[in-house]
């Protein structure tokens, strides 16, 4: 949890109905109160499923934090709430893809600092690499930061993805 002031960042995991209008009516819930999104993913809970699991990253005071909380809790589609920062222990990732271009030098750094992260090449030409990477969103930025210099050309990142620890689940 990420402290700035008396606001605080939370990821909350919403379990819902898998069905076609759900994403909006959440994403309705913020925009309609002026709740910030910092990111959003949605993903099936699995194939012979009918739930969704939307993961989302908001900051705000504790209070704000409850009152979205509670006002998720009540839209018909959703079947759990869980704020996941306050919970308990948490897996989290984020994914991203990062395009470098360069050549000589440039492109060896870029790979020895790849290696350093972790980084996997998904893709590679003469004068491009397009880079795989998780972990959490401090370690896509300071990667990202990195490669600026190196000829860093374009970004797409996921948002978060979580799961409490241990045994039991939503």
């Amino acid at each position: 949890m990420k402290e700035q002031g008396t606001t605080a960042t939370h990821t909350i995991s919403v379990i819902v109905d898998n069905e076609a209008g759900v994403l909006a009516r959440v994403i309705g819930l913020f925009s309609g109160r002026g709740y910030n999104i910092e990111s959003l993913t949605v993903a099936a809970v699995n194939k012979t499923d009918t739930r969704s699991r939307i993961t989302v990253v908001t900051t705000g005071t504790r209070m704000v934090i409850e009152q979205i909380k509670a006002q998720l809790d009540r839209l018909v589609p959703v079947q759990k709430v869980a704020d996941l920062t306050i919970e308990g222990p948490v897996v989290s990732r984020d994914l991203a893809l990062v395009k470098v271009t360069g050549e000589g030098e440039k492109r060896v750094e870029a790979l020895r600092l790849a290696d350093a992260f972790r980084a996997s090449v998904v893709d590679s030409t003469r004068t491009s690499f397009v880079f795989e990477l998780t972990g959490s969103a401090d370690k896509l930025d300071a990667f990202v930061d990195l490669m600026r210099d190196l000829g860093l050309v374009e970004v797409a990142r996921t948002g978060a993805v979580a799961l409490s620890r241990g045994e039991t689940g939503l």
